[in-house]
């Protein structure tokens, strides 16, 4: 593997969905390395392209040393060297619009599961995401491959303490959505969602914590007719911010495209 100049922190991207979204992204980007035999194949194609319009080196390097950088994942024989993920601060979302939606991660630790909801977030435009910076997965090269480079496209805080957090988007002016099963919660298909709404997601298995569920304002569960106990975290949430947008499009507040 090429070494890195003492001193300068870098991430290793890989796989051409995540690879094509980072460049067109954030984050400040230093080499693009191809695997050598397939420079020519029309999607590879396009993002040296890319990557050369934007005046970003590239190099054709031997598989084996695209494994070396990234280990035994599917990288489709594409590597992007690049800074860190940009974080941003909470500030940058606190102050809602009035359709404004925010997604909170109660320490999701599953790379697959956060980058599932964080694709979801994506798709229907939220305000932005917010994760504890502990017992919870970061925005890491695998999350970025696994949300198909969806990740590089949102704007995401990371906080301390979520119960503070939580308090001081109310502050501002948000509701507070918890979903989470439990004597207290309505149907999500029937229960008011009023924006701009935070959305509380918990983890897997042990749900959200007590302590965020008492600051909600309406707190809401998936209805379920089957065998099966409970969803998937992902698919819950990822149902949950669906509903909500459903609601905006259905009282006018987002443009149908």
């Amino acid at each position: 593997m090429r070494p890195l100049q003492r001193g300068r922190v870098s991430e290793f991207l890989y796989g051409r969905n995540a690879v094509s979204e980072a460049l067109r992204g954030r984050r400040r980007h230093r080499r693009l390395y191809v695997a050598a035999g397939i420079e020519e194949h029309a999607r590879v194609l396009a993002l040296i392209e890319a990557a050369r319009k934007s005046r970003l080196p590239v190099s054709i390097v031997p598989r084996d040393e695209l494994d070396r950088m990234v280990g035994s994942v599917n990288h489709q024989g594409i590597v992007l060297e690049t800074s860190p993920y940009p974080y941003v601060d909470l500030s940058v979302l606190a102050d809602p619009s009035p359709e404004s939606i925010l997604l909170v991660l109660d320490h999701v630790e599953d790379p697959q599961n956060v980058a599932t909801l964080l694709r979801t977030a994506e798709a229907v435009g939220v305000q932005g995401v917010v994760l504890p910076e502990r017992r919870a997965a970061g925005i890491t090269p695998a999350v970025v491959n696994a949300s198909a480079g969806a990740v590089e496209h949102l704007q995401i805080a990371l906080v301390t303490n979520l119960a503070r957090t939580v308090d001081e988007l109310r502050e501002r002016g948000y509701w507070i959505i918890a979903l989470e099963p439990g004597a207290a919660a309505h149907s999500l298909f029937a229960a008011p969602l009023p924006t701009p709404l935070v959305l509380l997601v918990g983890s897997e298995g042990r749900g959200l914590s007590p302590i965020l569920v008492r600051r909600a304002d309406v707190q809401v569960v998936i209805p379920q007719f089957g065998r099966v106990s409970s969803l998937n975290v992902a698919v819950a949430g990822s149902i949950a911010l669906y509903e909500v947008v459903r609601r905006l499009l259905s009282d006018g507040a987002r443009e149908r495209e």
